[in-house]
């Protein structure tokens, strides 16, 4: 009797769990009927023979051709060349903000509206870093979208994409928010939402919409070896979106902040050397001097945690957060230091100027081995530490097999510190690592090129 009320009662637990499974999927067309009329088609009119948008000549060829910022069709051979775009309407009065890419060289734009409405279009202002632009046309009580807030996206969250793929006026395609706070090549000031949505030329420009209607992003780019969507694309937040919009039509251009510093990211071995339960924040490897973090109580080594009460997860996190800070402003920042664990640091943010390029760094013959971590050190000279701009330091000449190399040191790399003391020459380099705990992480401040970074490498036994 127990076994058949078991039999019976199996088969219903079974059939309730499967009828309970099924969820419906998401119904946008309310959102694209209400929110569709304030998305805009863009035909952008340029000069063929001045150079359009590219990514910055430090972007790598490879990266150059799979991240593709260019949705519109060009033709070499036309007099003319013309590219389609998309955008939508911020405010009544005819802001609209698109692609800094989309309208780059323009010598007309002209805007379609939804309602079929052909409008000449004036550019108030384009800033290429963050490929964020603002048009205004002339016209009055426009529909508008309605702002949302990016930083509550979700991983795994449904979102919208209206725009004019191949021209297709208010085309709408839809997919999932597949990762946040992406960083692509030479991109370091935004940080963008990568998405499934199908994004194809003549996209971009256009808003990204979430389920409650809300504009989360711009499309931006998209991940491809062939011009056209291969299942990822990526969005400006719109919350930076809307700063730096805001910052073209009050002032006509956009000023970011700069702290200073060069980071790196924290790997699972540094954070156990500086006694953290689990690698995360931003690691300052090197300070600029005269810079805004120079002149405060930020040190090299401190791992920024938080910023203005923010949570820094990766090194990737904070300069986004930075360059949108107004330049003059009193920032707080959370740090760990090594030696002093977590405090606050206050910084006036500076204004963010031309990048100062790096010089490679120089080494000599003259080999010494250290067998003990695959290392060929060298002496450097004078006039080696003068063109680098340090007093001290050993050059790595050659990295064999072993804890040197799994740790990243590279030859041409200069070694300034282990676990905060300086190194004078090989000899003390040897004395450091021989008073170094066996097995411990060990912490060297690097030189490479003008760039200073951290890296942990495991202490071990004298041979």
């Amino acid at each position: 009797m127990r076994r058949h009320g078991y039999c019976l009662f199996f088969p219903l637990f079974l059939s309730l769990t499967v009828q309970a499974a099924p969820r419906e999927l998401p119904d946008f067309s309310r959102l694209v009927v209400r929110h569709g009329m304030a998305v805009v088609n863009l035909s952008v009119t340029r000069d063929p023979s001045r150079a359009g948008f590219s990514p910055s000549s430090t972007t790598d060829e490879k990266s150059s051709r799979l991240f593709t910022p260019r949705y519109f069709d060009e033709n070499p051979d036309q007099a003319e060349e013309s590219s389609l775009g998309s955008g939508f309407i911020i405010s009544p009065d005819g802001y609209i903000l698109t692609c800094a890419h989309v309208i780059e060289n323009a010598r007309e734009i002209q805007v379609r509206l939804a309602d079929r409405r052909e409008l000449s279009a004036r550019l108030v202002g384009a800033d290429r870093r963050s490929d964020v632009a603002l048009l205004k046309v002339e016209a009055s009580a426009l529909p508008t979208v309605v702002i949302g807030d990016a930083n509550k996206l979700q991983v795994g969250e449904w979102v919208l994409a209206i725009g004019s793929p191949f021209g297709f006026d208010s085309s709408a395609t839809a997919g999932i928010v597949s990762a946040k706070g992406r960083t692509l090549p030479n991109e370091n000031y935004v940080s963008f939402i990568q998405t499934d949505v199908p994004i194809n030329p003549g996209n971009s420009g256009g808003p990204l919409f979430n389920l409650k209607g809300e504009v989360v992003g711009i499309n931006s780019q998209i991940y491809s070896g062939t011009g056209g969507f291969m299942g990822v694309s990526f969005a400006i937040p719109i919350n930076a979106a809307i700063t730096i919009g805001a910052q073209l039509k009050n002032e006509g251009r956009v000023r970011r902040g700069w702290l200073g510093v060069s980071l790196q990211e924290v790997s699972r071995t540094l954070a156990s050397a500086y006694g953290l339960n689990q690698p995360h924040g931003a690691l300052i490897a090197d300070i600029l001097p005269g810079s805004p973090a120079a002149k405060s109580d930020l040190r090299t080594g401190d791992i920024v945690l938080e910023y203005q009460g923010r949570a820094i997860d990766r090194s990737t996190d904070l300069p986004p957060q930075v360059g949108l800070t107004m330049p003059g402003t009193l920032t707080r920042l959370g740090v760990f230091r090594r030696d002093g664990g977590p405090r606050t640091v206050v910084v006036t943010v500076g204004e963010l100027k031309e990048e100062i390029a790096a010089k490679p760094a120089s080494r000599r013959d003259d080999i010494e081995k250290h067998s003990r971590y695959g290392l060929a050190l060298s002496e450097m000279s004078a006039s080696q530490r003068k063109n680098l701009e340090i007093d001290n330091g050993i050059s790595v000449v050659g990295v064999g097999d072993g804890q040197a190399r799994d740790a990243g040191l590279r030859p041409g790399d200069v070694i300034l510190e282990v676990d905060g003391k300086r190194v004078s020459d090989v000899a003390a380099f040897h004395r450091l690592l021989e008073h170094a705990s066996p097995h411990r992480p060990v912490v060297l401040r690097v030189r490479r090129g003008m760039t200073t970074l951290f890296l942990a490498i495991i202490s071990a036994e004298p041979t």
